[in-house]
């Protein structure tokens, strides 16, 4: 009987003229917790797919526990044990918790009727596998991201599953969400099952991977233990190019203004009592757990709520917004967490996206837009920001999470601001993309402009950001220095005792 529970050799995947897959291994052990990494685009989702049924190979073979198929079907690799945990979750949020996690076992052995004791056993046998305790009457839709993957993962165990697959497990959870993931997947590892991690956080995988495969360009560029990786080695591993990420130090300089200075700023149910400053080329951080109120002090400052009491300046001129275009006339500009839905038209062009933000200087005398002056202008932040496109004129949706989140911070960048706002900057980016995205905006902040990063990832405000706001329950508590701060010092003061 062999060791793996999964042996891909030499699998090709061609869409069109596209390799998608170029002839890649992969082998992971019975019970074994293993990275696959990768930036977007190099084949990740592509083998997961492929490893389900999903998608036949053009080359190549398929082992698992060992029987050898060149081709599976969605069935057959169900029936080998083998469970998907895809990013979408794949949950009905207009059911139960009940209802979810009977309904396939259900389907599978052809039940007409409902039965709410024999739902109520399998749930509660699903439930079980991973001591998880849940209301079982509760819909799904109202639970968080952290519970809904626990729904998932107990439904796909009674599946007798023995390889699960999880793609980008942590992308919308909070750190105290991905320990308490970590500990199930650990769980399950001592129930003999194995765990397929695919992500590309660095701190997260080297901390639960036994084992990792990485993929660049639909190639395998790296298998092996994690003892044989390092941050460096890692990150080369997946670029193809040596990254050297430094801290940022901030200099003030003589005469540096106060860009913003917030007063005794108050929402309802979002915060209170908020006092802060920030001056020109600061990099300044917030922290704190979701509902922390981190979220809407932005929001309000951009002037997307309007507070209940407290001040806001802006260059010592006291303000009052009614908009966010309102903020915006007063150059701030503000980078959500969610950019798909909050900043970006997902179905229009590249062009249309980036240079929203100054449609009405593009456009001509009679209120037509002018085509070549839009170009120019979207063709010079394409450079400047090195965003990977087809055509300006292809839609977001054709664009990776990286290069669409370049695309946002283009659009703001096109215009004369005084104050950036980037609530978690680098939230489904890719590692590349990531360190661009951090050499800008200390680029930007050398350059005089004021930046604000809300982020709960803890070495992203430590290596980018010279002071640090930590916010609980609605209330700014700590003020530090970056330098000489460490992870464990800041992750313990944004918790709340």
């Amino acid at each position: 009987m062999s060791d793996n529970i999964i042996k891909i050799k030499g699998v090709k995947k061609y869409f069109g003229g596209v390799k998608a897959l170029d002839g890649v291994d992969l082998e992971i052990k019975k019970g074994e917790i293993h990275c696959l990494a990768g930036e977007n685009g190099c084949g990740k989702s592509t083998i997961i797919n492929v490893i389900s049924g999903f998608y036949t190979p053009d080359a190549g073979t398929i082992e698992i526990d060992g029987k050898t198929y060149t081709k599976l079907t969605t069935q057959q690799a169900i029936d080998e044990g083998i469970q998907v945990i895809y990013q979408d979750l794949s949950v009905f949020p207009n059911l139960t918790v009940r209802e979810n996690l009977a309904i396939n076992m259900e389907v599978a052995n052809g039940k007409k009727f409902v039965s709410r004791k024999r739902y109520n056993e399998i749930a509660l046998q699903a439930l079980s596998k991973i001591d998880f305790k849940v209301d079982l009457d509760e819909n799904v839709e109202n639970l968080t991201v952290a519970d809904k993957q626990l729904v998932a993962i107990s439904r796909a165990l009674l599946n007798n599953a023995k390889l699960i697959i999880m793609d980008e497990p942590t992308t919308a959870i909070t750190q105290k969400e991905v320990k308490n993931l970590f500990k199930v997947i650990r769980d399950l590892q001592k129930q003999g099952i194995a765990v397929l991690f695919v992500s590309h956080k660095l701190d997260e995988v080297f901390e639960i991977a036994q084992q990792f495969t990485i993929f660049r360009s639909g190639k395998n560029v790296f298998s092996g233990p994690t003892s044989e990786l390092d941050e460096k080695k890692f990150v080369y591993y997946m670029t193809g190019r040596e990254i050297n990420a430094e801290p940022f130090v901030y200099e003030e300089k003589a005469g540096a203004k106060t860009v913003l200075e917030v007063r005794h700023l108050t929402l309802t149910n979002g915060f209170a009592d908020c006092s802060f400053s920030l001056k020109e080329g600061e990099i300044l951080g917030i922290t704190g757990l979701l509902g922390s109120g981190r979220t809407e002090l932005a929001e309000t400052v951009f002037g997307r709520h309007q507070p209940d009491s407290g001040e806001i300046y802006i260059d010592g001129e006291k303000v009052t917004f009614h908009s966010v275009q309102d903020a915006i006339d007063k150059g701030v500009g503000y980078v959500p967490a969610e950019r798909n839905i909050q900043s970006l038209f997902m179905d229009q062009s590249i062009a249309n996206n980036i240079s929203i933000t100054r449609w009405r200087d593009h456009a001509g005398r009679f209120g037509f837009m002018k085509e070549k002056s839009v170009e120019d202008s979207v063709n010079h932040w394409v450079r400047e920001l090195s965003i990977k496109v087809g055509n300006i004129e292809d839609t977001m949706r054709t664009l990776s999470g990286g290069n669409a989140q370049k695309c946002v911070l283009a659009k703001w960048l096109s215009l004369d601001l005084k104050i950036l706002i980037l609530n978690g900057p680098t939230v489904g980016v890719d590692i590349g993309a990531k360190y661009d995205i951090y050499k800008l905006t200390k680029k930007l902040a050398a350059e005089g402009l004021a930046v604000i990063i809300i982020s709960d990832d803890i070495r992203e405000i430590l290596s980018n950001c010279n002071r640090v706001l930590v916010m609980r329950q609605g209330r700014l508590v700590e003020e530090r220095q970056t330098a000489g701060l460490d992870e464990a010092s800041l992750s313990a003061l944004a918790i709340e005792y």
